[in-house]
């Protein structure tokens, strides 16, 4: 049965508002539910009642830092800004915290920071608190998207919770016994497996041989630039690379041009130069890789009225699992090890 998690998403206000919509839409396209106090004030009389019952409800508690505090108007310092207010009640409710927090390398205009010394420390404190939770950091609206679309990922699988089911897909009494069978029998199938040992160790192989290949296997992109007149700055990136980035994309699937001005995005090496709208990338080459990641059973696609829609499939879901577990169980890049990556390609 389909679960779905509430997703708390504190942020403060106003600087941080396209942001926290961009946040809503990447929990929406996970399937699930995000839950945002836009219309309730915490100074005013119930607010903060309304908003404690919303964090308890929650699966997650997501926070969204950037260079503002949020301190509350009226307030001393030391009863902490709103955020920090909400995220003390995830805390005493067990709830798990998430932390995106915006790069110090950050573009921001002035007013979007705070210049208040007392208040900036109370900040980078409370950025510190964040830190010690699962958290990335993000400077632009595709770093957010595409890094916290990763985070909730790697969460939910490393972390799941009790979520919500509605009611009209909960067990009738003769399906849970079916299910109380079911059970038994992939306890059986599980024994026989461990005693074989064959199906699954085969099923790994096949994992570590695909991203040998993806790691080994590289592609040259170009790029065109809005005040351009022919292709540039081509670069080589390696298939592993090009896998990691295109994977959170495909959950929801991508048409060639979507896919083509993604990874100009990502991928342009001058970033004093804006790409161009369309096709910023070969078409060719973005069918090449699509066609050769198919080839591989990582992705699938679905013919549209125009252009072809690709999305990825169960078997790249699963290897890009066991791809993001492996660099998070490794730490920092080691250009040495066998499937890391070095510079730009």
């Amino acid at each position: 049965m389909p679960r779905k998690y509430h997703i708390f998403v504190s942020s403060t206000a106003d600087d941080l508002k396209n942001e926290r919509l961009a946040a809503c839409r990447v929990i929406y396209d996970l399937g699930h539910i995000p839950v945002s106090m836009d219309s309730v004030d915490i100074t005013e009389k119930n607010g903060w009642r309304v908003i404690k019952k919303n964090i308890a409800e929650a699966d997650y508690f997501l926070s969204l830092t950037a260079h503002k505090y949020g301190a509350l108007s009226g307030e001393p310092l030391m009863h902490g800004s709103s955020t920090e207010i909400e995220y003390a009640q995830a805390l005493k409710l067990e709830i798990p915290v998430l932390a995106m927090i915006i790069s110090e390398k950050a573009r921001r205009k002035a007013a979007k920071k705070e210049d208040d010394p007392k208040i900036l420390d109370a900040l980078n404190a409370f950025k510190e608190r964040l830190r010690t939770h699962p958290h990335a950091e993000w400077s632009t609206m595709t770093d957010l998207t595409q890094n916290l679309r990763e985070l909730l990922t790697r969460e939910f699988f490393l972390n799941p919770q009790n979520g919500w089911t509605p009611g009209s897909e909960r067990a009738s009494p003769a399906s849970a016994n079916a299910m109380g069978r079911l059970v038994a029998d992939n306890e059986t199938l599980r024994r026989q497996i461990a005693v074989t040992g064959g199906g699954r160790i085969r099923w790994q192989r096949s994992m570590r041989r695909t991203l040998v290949l993806l790691n080994n296997n590289r592609c040259s992109l170009s790029f065109y630039y809005a005040d351009g007149a022919n292709w540039e700055n081509t670069i080589k990136c390696r298939y592993l690379r090009l896998f990691k980035l295109l994977v959170p994309e495909l959950y929801l699937g991508k048409t060639t041009p979507e896919l083509s001005r993604f990874l100009g995005n990502i991928l342009n090496p001058d970033l004093n130069r804006v790409i161009r709208k369309d096709y910023p990338t070969p078409s060719n080459t973005i069918k090449k890789i699509m066609a050769d990641l198919h080839l591989l059973r990582l992705v699938h696609y679905t013919p549209g009225a125009g252009e072809e829609i690709w999305e990825v499939s169960d078997y790249g879901k699963e290897l890009y699992t066991l791809y993001r577990l492996r660099q998070l169980g490794r730490g920092p890049k080691n250009p040495g090890k066998s499937g890391g990556e070095t510079g730009p390609a």
